[in-house]
């Protein structure tokens, strides 16, 4: 018996549309190439993680020149969210208009961050997240308070929380999906950039998934891959062509949702190409694939030769002193935020200092993350070579995010540390991809409406970051989830309306 709603993919967009969905009563079917990630010595072992890389796929994109590269992206039961550092941060209000920045200027979003503030609230209490309004003098307006308080900080981020106010900034707790005792059970490791094996993290198995599959009605297909969709003459889907077990078979739902992510979602539009949509499906406005966004991200490490960072975890501030203000012009400059604590093995594998070296210099950073908006732009994209995904970013506001990395440097050596290292992420690292299949009120200039709906296929929908219309400058996996919750919504009111 065909489900009434198939879901392709089981990450952060699709695991919350299916807990969203699941007390409809109708039965949905969620599609994932991976499998579950299970425990393993490798799981708590950074030489593994970020030296041998024993997690990455085993698989190569090709870049704008046609070389060939590995991407730091991961097919498992929750996708990214597995690895991610927890962060479940809304955008700021400012974000969803139009801004000018030193890039460029950014056209803002159809829908306002008013529409969006009960999703918001929702998807916060879904995901536990931890966390405070009272610090962050940027902090949009909340309907209510954080399910949980904020994860605690160590006496050394203590130590830099003050340091940093003395310079006149506003440091504030990051909101986060994590429960600490948790994962500190496990090992005493930080949790950004591990896999969570132990569901410590509120991440879309943990959370999302679990909820969904309480229902009898859900089901979760592993070890199956959507190969392409399937549309009829009027422009429905009527069928996800998959391969699982090595076999290749036809399945069909009155409705089909798409989060496999902003590269693999619109990767396989493309592959869905048939005579009447030689483009691909979902593209007569041929902006599938295009405004590809990926922030500007570097890792900054405050050191004192003379003081030791004897932090575990370490990832609980954030600062949004230079978000919307502070470049040329006083323009926006972006995020600041902790990185999970650097140890050696992971500076090692990241840097040319040699081991010694990189144990010596991780015992004594504070480990910062400074994140910058990266401006949509119709020639970033994805596209096709011989069915091989070939990313073509066309890294934009730069300017801004150097400009945003000099500002933290100069805090730092005020706020007493007086050796700072900086060193952009590079392209290996999936820093909040989105934008492909982006929204809007006109079919002609996007893919999707503001429920996530495709223009031209009434019964697809797609709900993950590609459909985000801009980067922003913050993590965007909450933002991913309250558009789920309203797109989940909109179909259960219509489609799946009895």
């Amino acid at each position: 018996m065909s489900p009434d709603v198939i879901i392709i993919g089981s990450g952060i967009g699709g695991s919350t549309m299916a807990a969203a969905l699941a007390p409809t009563g109708r039965s949905i079917l969620i599609l994932e190439r991976g499998e579950r990630l299970r425990d393993s010595p490798e799981a708590r072992d950074a030489s593994a993680i970020f030296g041998r890389g024993h997690f990455r796929p085993k698989e190569t994109w090709l870049d704008g020149e046609g070389r060939q590269f590995n991407p730091g992206n991961y097919y498992l039961v929750g996708g990214n969210s597995k690895f991610f550092g927890a962060v479940l941060i809304r955008y700021r209000r400012e974000d969803f208009g139009r801004i000018n920045h030193l890039g460029g200027t950014t056209t803002g979003w159809p829908i306002t961050y008013d529409e969006l503030e009960a999703d918001y609230q929702a998807a916060e209490a879904l995901y536990r997240v931890r966390g405070t309004t009272s610090e962050d003098p940027s902090e949009p307006p909340h309907s209510g308070q954080y399910p949980f308080p904020p994860v605690p900080d160590e006496p050394c981020i203590a130590d830099l929380r003050r340091r940093l106010k003395s310079v006149g900034l506003h440091p504030a707790s990051l909101p986060l999906g994590v429960d600490i005792d948790r994962w500190l059970a496990r090992g005493a490791t930080p949790w950004d950039a591990f896999p969570d094996t132990v569901r410590a993290k509120s991440d879309a198995e943990s959370v999302g998934l679990a909820e969904a599959l309480k229902h009898p009605n859900v089901t979760l297909s592993t070890g199956t891959r959507a190969l392409r969709l399937i549309a009829n003459g009027e422009g429905r889907i009527t069928g996800v062509e998959v391969e699982r077990a090595c076999r290749r078979e036809v399945l069909t739902a009155p409705t089909i949702v798409l989060s496999a992510g902003a590269v693999q979602s619109v990767a396989l539009l493309l592959a869905s190409a048939d005579d009447d949509h030689p483009r691909g499906l979902a593209n007569s406005s041929d902006q599938v694939g295009r405004n590809f966004m990926n922030h500007n991200c570097s890792a900054v490490l405050a050191l004192h030769p003379l003081r030791k960072n004897t932090s575990v975890y370490q990832k609980t501030l954030t600062i949004n002193d230079f978000y919307q203000r502070g470049g040329e012009g006083d323009t926006p400059l972006g995020n600041i935020q902790l990185l999970g604590k650097i140890s050696g093995p992971i500076l090692a594998a990241s840097s040319p200092l040699p081991g010694p070296l990189a144990d010596w210099v991780a015992r004594r950073s504070v480990d910062l993350y400074a994140m910058s908006e990266d401006l949509p732009n119709p020639e970033s994209r994805v596209t096709l070579v011989d069915g091989q995904v070939r990313l073509d970013w066309k890294r934009s506001n730069w300017e801004a995010h150097l400009a945003l990395v000099r500002k933290l440097k100069d805090v730092l050596r005020r706020a007493g540390f007086p050796i700072v290292l900086a060193r952009p992420f590079d392209r290996r690292t999936p820093s909040h991809q989105c934008g492909t299949a982006r929204m809007g009120n006109d079919p002609r200039t996007a893919v999707v409406d503001t429920t996530c709906r495709s223009f031209d296929h009434p019964n697809l929908y797609i709900v993950d970051a590609s459909v985000l219309p801009t980067s922003a400058a913050v993590n965007p996996a909450l933002t991913i989830a309250a558009l789920a919750l309203r797109s989940a919504r909109h179909l259960a009111q219509h489609d799946l309306a009895a």
